[in-house]
C-alpha cells in the first residue's frame, strides 16, 4: 500500500498496535490499555465490558481475568472474542477479531506476582459474575481469604490469561470532515500472511 505512511506505516500490525499505545500513554488520563471486550452468549446475544489489555505479543493480545466470570466462560464456549481501543486523546482506535486461548503457565504466574497484595487476595476472593448479597459478605470473604492464603498467595487455579490472536486487526484514525482513514489487516489463520485493505470512511 503506498499510501500506508505516518501512523499507518509498517509490516508488522502488532508492531504499530504497540506504537500508538505508547503514544496513548502519556496523553490519556486513564488506564490507555483499556479495552472494549466484546464476547457472545449461548443464544448470540453480545456481551461486551471494559478490560485492561495486558500484553500485546509478537502475535496476540493477552488479558487476565477469573475463568468462573461470564466472559471467560462465553470466550471457552465460542472459542472466538473482539475488542476496540479506543483513545479519545490521539483520535484513533485499534479493532480486533480473532481467537482464543488460554494463558495459565509461567507467564501468568508472573503478572498475578506483579499485582499488588489487596488485588490477588480480592482475585481468591471473587465469585466473578455470581450474585452477592452485600458489600459485607465480599469483604468478609476477603478478610477469610487473607487470613487463609497469606501474604503471598499464589495464583488462583480459576484465574489467569486469555490470549486473543488475530485474525483481523483495523487501525482507525480521525480525519477532517469525517474522511477518516481506515486500514484492515485481514489473514485467514493464525499463520497465514496479512492481506492488508484501505477501507472506505
Amino acid at each position: 500500500m503506498t499510501d500506508r505512511t505516518g501512523i499507518f506505516a509498517g509490516d508488522d500490525p502488532f508492531a504499530i498496535a504497540r506504537r500508538w499505545l505508547a503514544e496513548a500513554e502519556p496523553l490519556e488520563p486513564n488506564d490507555p490499555n483499556a479495552i472494549a471486550l466484546a464476547t457472545v452468549d449461548e443464544q448470540g446475544l453480545p456481551n461486551v465490558r471494559m478490560v485492561l489489555l495486558k500484553e500485546i505479543e509478537p502475535d496476540a493480545f493477552i488479558f487476565y481475568t477469573n475463568y468462573g466470570s461470564v466472559k471467560a466462560k462465553e470466550i471457552a464456549r465460542s472459542g472466538k472474542a473482539a475488542f476496540v481501543l479506543h483513545w479519545k486523546s490521539l483520535r484513533r482506535q485499534i479493532r480486533v477479531r480473532g481467537l482464543t486461548s488460554r494463558e495459565e503457565g509461567e507467564k501468568a504466574d508472573a503478572y498475578f506476582a506483579s499485582r499488588s497484595l489487596k488485588s490477588r487476595l480480592g482475585a481468591w476472593a471473587s465469585r466473578q459474575s455470581e450474585p452477592l448479597s452485600s458489600r459485607a459478605a465480599l469483604l468478609a470473604e476477603v478478610a477469610r481469604v487473607t487470613a487463609e492464603q497469606g501474604v503471598n498467595p499464589k495464583r488462583p487455579p480459576f484465574w489467569g490469561g486469555i490470549r486473543i490472536t488475530p485474525l483481523e486487526i483495523e487501525f482507525w484514525a480521525d480525519g477532517p470532515f469525517r474522511l477518516h482513514d481506515r486500514f484492515r489487516w485481514r489473514r485467514a489463520s493464525p499463520d497465514g500472511s496479512w492481506d492488508v485493505t484501505r477501507l472506505y470512511p
